[in-house]
């Protein structure tokens, strides 16, 4: 499988501040890659590195096998971008602004298909291009600048917080795009807070922290760090014969229903030893990308939840 993106080691410094602290992020060919983290975590920052619009400190950094930095002409021709802040000509119309944006991407005036896919988008995300760009809200700004990317194939497409602003029944639409453009063999970096989004059509997800890649996979290959909560009916089972389930952690019954956590890698020995004990009603939770995001920033949240309360930071 052929390497779109490849970052080693890869460092961005602002003066003191370290943006990027050795970034390791690798996305194949045809593949829709989550990139996680919250704000300040270095995900705009890479992606700016990405498309040769910031110079890297240190480290390597490749797209389509060249230098962000010294071919960024021949990697934009390839690549569409979407920002999460997306601001439009004030004086164009919505329908202007995308064939501008078009045009910079190789499309011209004559150009039957980028016309009908153009109209065929339009239509889609319920975008009224005459408007001026002053009028937009940012929800319609966001739609400009998705117009134009969808409506000119590209080999990679980055996306940057895209559905920021737009409503749920838009995001569905957003979300027909990417698995189209993905059928069509294109390459997407996803960059999102949205944790069911990036479940939804990610296949693999990659959790940046502090500048650094945490963790990188599938969703099948994370979830071992996480667990499975497994809940049932059993009559007169106590606590602790439930606790003596193999990997059963965190058991406990409550109201007639058993229930307890396992670690996802160890759902297999469980389940015979529930099934011995006569359950009815298992219900079997695996575990979310929040879990999974939450086991890398919790400590981020209690601290926050500290500072709420007037707790010391930590």
């Amino acid at each position: 499988m052929t390497t779109v993106i490849d970052t080693r080691d890869l460092h961005k410094h602002y003066g003191r501040v370290h943006a990027l602290d050795g970034l390791d992020l690798q996305v194949e060919q045809g593949q829709v890659h989550g990139f996680l983290g919250p704000n300040g975590a270095g995900k705009t920052t890479t992606i700016r590195t990405l498309l040769g619009l910031a110079r890297k400190t240190g480290g390597e950094v490749s797209v389509f096998g060249m230098d962000p930095w010294s071919d960024a002409v021949a990697i934009h021709r390839r690549c569409a971008h979407v920002p999460g802040d997306v601001n439009v000509w004030p004086n164009l119309s919505g329908g202007e602004a995308i064939d501008l944006l078009a045009r910079l991407r190789g499309a011209s005036r004559t150009d039957r298909a980028y016309h009908v896919e153009r109209d065929r988008l339009t239509e889609a995300f319920q975008f009224d291009p005459r408007k001026k760009g002053r009028s937009y809200s940012k929800g319609n700004r966001q739609k400009v600048a998705l117009i134009a990317a969808f409506a000119v194939p590209a080999d990679l497409y980055i996306l940057d917080e895209p559905t920021s602003g737009l409503d749920p029944l838009m995001s569905v639409i957003f979300h027909r795009e990417v698995e189209r453009v993905k059928d069509a063999g294109a390459t997407v970096l996803l960059s999102s807070h949205i944790l069911s989004e990036v479940e939804q059509l990610c296949d693999r997800v990659s959790i940046i922290r502090a500048g650094r890649i945490v963790e990188s996979g599938t969703l099948a290959e994370l979830r071992h760090l996480t667990r499975t909560e497994v809940s049932f009916v059993a009559d007169g089972l106590t606590p602790e014969r439930l606790a003596a389930i193999p990997g059963a952690h965190d058991a406990a019954v409550q109201e007639g229903r058993a229930r307890f956590t396992v670690d996802s890698d160890q759902i297999n020995r469980a389940l015979p030893a529930v099934a011995a004990i006569g359950a009815a009603g298992l219900r079997v939770a695996p575990p979310s990308l929040e879990e999974l995001f939450l086991r890398h920033y919790g400590d981020d949240l209690q601290a926050l939840e500290a500072a709420e309360d007037g707790g010391p930071r930590r």
